[in-house]
C-alpha cells in the first residue's frame, strides 16, 4: 500500500467512525431530569425527559410568579391591589382572576377569591386571625363576593368596598403548576409530570416509558404532612390534577374542629362528611378551583355538579354515619383508578 493510498483509507477509516459516534450518540436515549426545592411555603417536585438540566429556567418562572400572585410577598401585584395602590395586574394576575371569575359564577360562588377577610380572620390566611365571634363574621361577610370585583379594561380591579381584599391561594398552585408546563412545552419537553405541593399536571410518558402514577393520600388528620398512605393510585397522563382536604390545615378550639376551607355564604369553615375532593380536568388550575368548591359543597351537591360536567373527573372520600371511610368516582375516573 503506497503513501497516498494509506491516507486515504486512514481518512475513510476516522469517517466511518466519527459517523458511527455521532450515530450512537444520536440513538442514545435522552435522560430524564429531576429538580426539586421550595416555593410558596411547599415542596415542588419536577421530572421531565431533557437533554439538559433547566432548574435555573424553572426557578425564574416561579420567582416571577412569586412576584405576582403570593400574599405573603410583600411587593407582589396582588399584595399592592390589596393594598389599594391604583395599579394593572400582569398578565398571570389577569388570568387568574378571569378564569376564577368563570369558577365563581359556575359554582354559584362555592369557590370565590374575595374569601381573605374570613380566611385571615379564622387564622388560614395571609394574615394571623383569631378565634373570631358571630358579629365579627357576619361583618366581614359583607366584605366576601366574587360580584362585586370586577377587571376593567385595562387590568385593574375595581371593589364595592376598598376594605374588600383578595386570595388566590385555592387556585394560584394550580395555575403555577401550569404556568412550569408551558415553560416545559416551550423547551419542548413532551414527557414531564410538575408537582407543586400536590397539585400536578403530567404529560407523556414516565422514565419507565409507561402512564404516570399519582397516588391519593387517606384523609387522616396530618397537619405535619406526614402520613403517605394511600387511598389509591391513579394511572394517567396530559391531564391536571389537584386534590383539596380538610386533614392538614385545620386547629381544634374548644374540642371543635375547624379546617381551613372557608364556606364564603356562611363565613365559617365548612364542616360536613366529605373530607377530601380530588379533580381531574384540562388544566391544573381550573382542577384546584374545582376540588376547593367542592369541599365547600359537600358531598351531595358536589356530586350533582360534576355528573353535569363531562369535561371534569373527581374521586371524592367521605365519611359514612358509622364514620368509615367510603368513596365516590365520576364513570370518567374510574379508567384512571388503577387500583383500590
Amino acid at each position: 500500500m503506497d503513501k497516498k493510498t494509506r491516507r486515504n483509507f486512514l481518512w475513510v477509516a476516522l469517517l466511518v467512525l466519527g459517523t458511527i459516534w455521532i450515530l450512537a450518540r444520536h440513538n442514545q436515549p435522552v435522560p430524564y431530569q429531576k429538580d426539586n426545592g421550595l416555593i410558596f411555603g411547599t415542596i415542588y417536585n419536577i421530572t421531565y425527559q431533557h437533554a439538559s438540566n433547566l432548574k435555573a429556567d424553572i426557578e425564574a418562572e416561579l420567582h416571577r410568579f412569586d412576584g405576582s400572585l403570593s400574599p405573603f410577598n410583600d411587593t407582589a401585584v396582588i399584595t399592592r391591589i390589596n393594598r389599594g395602590e391604583d395599579i394593572a395586574g400582569d398578565t398571570l394576575f389577569c388570568n387568574v382572576f378571569r378564569r376564577s371569575m368563570e369558577i365563581s359564577h359556575e359554582t354559584e360562588g362555592a369557590f370565590d377569591i374575595t374569601v381573605a377577610p374570613l380566611a385571615n380572620a379564622w387564622g388560614f390566611g395571609f394574615k394571623k386571625g383569631e378565634f373570631p365571634d358571630s358579629a365579627t363574621v357576619d361583618s366581614l361577610r359583607q366584605l366576601v363576593g366574587y360580584e362585586k370585583v370586577e377587571l376593567t379594561a385595562d387590568g385593574h380591579v375595581r371593589r364595592q368596598d376598598d376594605r374588600m381584599q383578595l386570595s388566590c391561594s385555592a387556585v394560584a398552585k394550580g395555575y403555577a403548576v401550569d404556568v412550569i408546563a408551558q415553560l416545559l412545552r416551550r423547551k419542548g419537553v413532551k414527557n414531564f409530570m410538575v408537582d407543586i405541593g400536590g397539585e400536578v399536571v403530567v404529560s407523556g410518558q414516565n422514565p419507565q416509558g409507561s402512564l404516570w402514577r399519582i397516588g391519593i393520600n387517606k384523609p387522616v388528620d396530618d397537619s405535619l404532612s406526614l402520613n403517605q398512605e394511600l387511598q389509591t393510585v391513579l394511572t394517567l397522563t396530559d391531564v391536571g390534577i389537584a386534590t383539596s382536604g380538610n386533614y392538614r390545615n385545620y386547629y381544634y378550639h374548644e374540642g371543635k374542629k375547624y379546617a381551613h376551607t372557608i364556606n364564603p355564604h356562611t363565613g365559617y369553615p365548612a364542616l360536613h362528611n366529605l373530607l377530601s375532593a380530588t379533580v381531574i380536568a384540562r388544566d391544573c388550575m381550573s382542577a384546584d378551583a374545582y376540588a376547593t368548591a367542592f369541599m365547600v359543597m359537600g358531598l351531595e351537591r358536589a356530586k350533582a355538579f360534576v355528573e353535569a360536567r363531562p369535561d371534569l373527573d373527581a374521586y371524592f372520600i367521605y365519611a359514612d354515619s358509622t364514620g368509615s371511610y367510603q368513596t365516590y368516582m365520576t364513570e370518567g375516573m374510574k379508567r384512571y383508578a388503577a387500583e383500590e
